[in-house]
């Protein structure tokens, strides 16, 4: 599927993005074989493949939760740029 460049300016305008001219023609030609691929994609016959969540068939690859002992408050914040007893200190973001 050949985008063209006033469909990637369309996209950028919706993105709030600046493109030079150069990127607009770049990105239209970039895209196009993006959407080319997809196309070549969904042309598979995958009717006989299970739907999957995972790119692996490993059930879980996480460990188990095994708790431990926490840092002491001293040396977690050894290193901390500003601290308020035993807690980090961090600058106000909301008023």
């Amino acid at each position: 599927m050949k985008l063209s460049v006033e469909q990637v300016r369309h996209v950028a305008t919706l993105a709030r993005l600046s493109l030079s001219p150069g990127e607009e023609e770049r990105y239209a030609e970039q895209l196009s074989a993006v959407l080319d691929a997809v196309a070549q994609l969904q042309e598979l016959d995958v009717s006989g493949v299970e739907p999957t969540s995972h790119a692996t068939l490993a059930a879980s690859l996480l460990r188990e939760d095994e708790p431990r002992p926490s840092l002491p408050p001293d040396r977690a914040l050894a290193n901390a740029p500003a601290r308020g007893g035993t807690s980090f200190a961090v600058p106000k973001i909301l008023e």
